[in-house]
């Protein structure tokens, strides 16, 4: 039987609906998990935590994304980095036209996840996978795959502004450039919808021919967004896209992710859980490489069902 994962201050608190309410009790099962028999509580432990996260062997997935169309399927995907495991079994469909947001402590499996999505763990040595993920109905582990054309499906914002070191212009149009697109009018056209996607259109569009590297943090991000959103993806990725920008900034793109999302499927590894809260439809909890439990953000936020999920959004961990 699993030991409980109690606070030393007493009884944990149950996790409130949006009404205010108190949840309904769990399942006895589940009580016998978060109460023990009888044992006295105490504060969680990560050893207490990491012993349970191996013993989880089956994700929670919340009923509500059965009604979800994916766009990504990913079944029983474990990734290896040389001998040791750091993907495991990782099963869920990223629903179409929505925002999905990944969760957990740093280490847990999610950037790593996130890249894999467009093989970008293909770039460092001794990685293998094994389970599939698909794209479209598409294997995207398949040796025919052309990789360059999936990426260009699923565009990908890193944690860092990474403009080149050309004119904004350049910037934006680089993914028609390399397709060997040369008609002005049809680049210029791609450029200023890109900028309008990305909220940048109106601050920059005297300025297209300055460098990129001028521009702020902020600036350099939707730069980077709307040079993801020209190359016409279906899906975008997003590894902590925030993480290194002031409160203001971050407004600016959590905005953007709301403009986006229908348009674009986007996914987006977050360690806000305030942010992952207010843009994302629906949220996956991860832990040691494992997904522990994925629903809508909601019900993540105010009634989890798995005990792991609830000591992590309610900051007992992580």
């Amino acid at each position: 039987m699993k030991q409980s994962v109690m606070s030393a201050d007493g009884p944990p608190q149950r996790a409130i609906d949006m009404s205010g309410q108190a949840m309904p009790n769990r399942s006895p099962r589940v009580q016998q998990s978060i109460h023990g028999a009888g044992e006295k509580r105490r504060a969680p432990s990560l050893g207490h935590l990491e012993a349970v996260a191996e013993d989880e062997s089956t994700t929670v997935t919340h009923e509500a994304l059965e009604t979800e169309s994916p766009v990504v399927e990913i079944d029983n995907f474990s990734l290896y980095y040389g001998a040791k495991q750091a993907l495991f079994n990782v099963s869920m469909n990223v629903p179409h036209g929505k925002v999905t947001s990944m969760v957990g402590p740093s280490g847990c499996g999610k950037s790593t996840l996130l890249r894999s999505v467009n093989r970008l763990n293909d770039l460092i040595d001794h990685v293998r996978t094994e389970g599939s993920m698909r794209y479209g109905g598409m294997d995207i582990y398949s040796r025919n795959i052309n990789v360059i054309e999936l990426r260009k499906s699923l565009g990908m914002v890193f944690q860092k502004p990474n403009p080149f070191p050309m004119s904004i212009f350049e910037n934006v149009v680089y993914p028609l450039r390399i397709d060997g697109e040369k008609r002005k009018n049809v680049l210029m056209e791609v450029c200023e919808r890109s900028l309008r996607g990305a909220a940048l259109w109106d601050e920059v569009k005297d300025r297209l021919h300055e460098s990129a590297l001028g521009m702020s943090g902020g600036q350099q991000q939707r730069l980077c967004i709307a040079r993801a959103v020209a190359a016409s993806p279906d899906v975008l990725l997003m590894d902590e896209p925030c993480s290194a920008l002031d409160p203001i900034a971050t407004a600016k793109i959590e905005d953007l992710i709301q403009e986006l999302k229908g348009e674009y499927t986007i996914l987006i590894v977050t360690h806000n859980m305030q942010q992952a809260a207010r843009t994302t439809d629906y949220t996956a909890f991860m832990y040691l490489g494992r997904l522990i439990e994925y629903g809508p953000t909601l019900d993540m936020f105010t009634k989890p069902r798995c005990r792991q999920t609830e000591d992590y959004m309610t900051g007992r961990f992580g």
